[in-house]
């Protein structure tokens, strides 16, 4: 769950205009109660490509891509692009500036020796940012995630970009595969209290096009993974924070691990196994071993941008290494996010999200 969950901190700042903002509970304030807004419950039907639109009535949502990326020379490169959809009120969206939505757009890329990152905000029902379905486009000012492919299946074809001072991106996303309902048929429960969101991605694209850092142009390629998330709590007020992973094993399969840091006890650990035709098996607590190793000190504070993953139910014993170990979003919401690489008995690259350091 590419869980950039700063945008909350951006409704509490606008809505703090007009009372005071409650005491956060949990990372980002994640934690508090949202009662107002429709629950996350096990047994939701999900519909496509409806579901790849805004959903009124929850929180927080968000539209998120990594793509993990070479040049012909081999060169490593990350880009990310997350596009968060927070409600004010649980109340239908309106048009123009009675409109009850905040929208929040990070974007980044990452080298073996550089980080940059930037953020775009902007309220719905203006037109400087918002969501459709058909066609599908997902934008916010010039940053933008559009359909370039039918409208049964708007996801097999996507233009993916963003430009800031220092960087820029244009990238083609393609694919094949299958989407992949996260958790249990996309119910994805974030603690033992039954914290949950709802949660699907696309984790087979193949990704193409231009990037450019600090004014040196790449031509790039290589996978690329979309979430897509949305809930209305998605913690408890003792969970601190979390380590998201999405890896792309090169036997085509691909994981995505969460570990989610309380304040007392142990953390809280999911993911799933998603084999090479997109079939899953949910991962509890007692089949992921995750342990961090080495650590970095990345800006002020000690981050593990070193971890040991095992899996033994299917064979998986791995090391992963970060790209760029000061892969710091130096943002509102600061929080690591960067490319790894995989190591061990299974070959492959991912991405690597810590929150709450």
């Amino acid at each position: 769950m590419k869980i950039k969950f700063g945008v909350l901190l951006l409704v509490l700042l606008v809505s703090g205009c007009d009372q005071p903002a409650p005491v956060e509970k949990g990372f980002a304030g994640l934690g508090n109660q949202a009662a107002a807004f429709t629950p996350v419950v096990p047994g939701r039907v999900f519909s496509f490509p409806a579901d790849h639109g805004p959903h009124d009535g929850y929180r927080i949502e968000w539209w998120y891509i990594t793509a993990n990326l070479k040049d012909a020379q081999g060169h490593e490169f990350g880009a990310q692009w997350t596009l968060f959809r927070s409600a004010l009120k649980a109340t239908p969206e309106e048009a123009g500036w009675q409109n009850q939505t905040i929208l929040l757009g990070h974007a980044a890329v990452t080298s073996a020796t550089v980080h940059h990152a930037a953020e775009r905000y902007a309220r719905g029902g203006v037109g400087q940012a918002g969501v459709s379905v058909a066609p599908f486009n997902a934008w916010i000012d010039d940053w933008q995630l559009s359909s370039q492919a039918t409208a049964e299946d708007p996801l097999a074809d996507l233009l993916l970009s963003a430009r800031d001072k220092r960087f820029s991106y244009r990238l083609r996303l393609t694919s094949t595969g299958p989407l992949v309902l996260q958790g249990d048929k996309g119910f994805s429960q974030k603690s033992e209290q039954g914290q949950a969101s709802y949660y699907y991605s696309q984790p087979f694209f193949q990704a193409g096009g231009t990037l450019e850092i600090d004014g040196q142009t790449f031509q790039v390629s290589g996978p690329a993974w979309l979430d897509r998330e949305w809930s209305s709590q998605p913690l408890t007020a003792n969970q601190s924070g979390w380590d998201w992973f999405s890896l792309h094993l090169d036997s085509g399969e691909q994981v995505m691990l969460y570990r989610m840091r309380q304040k007392n006890g142990e953390p809280y650990l999911t993911g799933t196994w998603i084999d090479a035709r997109g079939q899953t098996q949910l991962l509890h607590t007692s089949d992921i071993s995750l342990t961090p190793q080495d650590k970095a000190s990345v800006a002020g504070r000690e981050m593990p941008v070193r971890w040991s993953i095992r899996i033994p139910s299917r064979h998986l014993d791995i090391t992963i290494s970060a790209l760029n170990p000061q892969a710091w979003m130096d943002l509102r919401i600061p929080y690591w996010e960067g490319p790894v690489r995989l190591s061990g008995s299974h070959a492959g690259n991912g991405y690597l999200e810590m929150t709450g350091y």
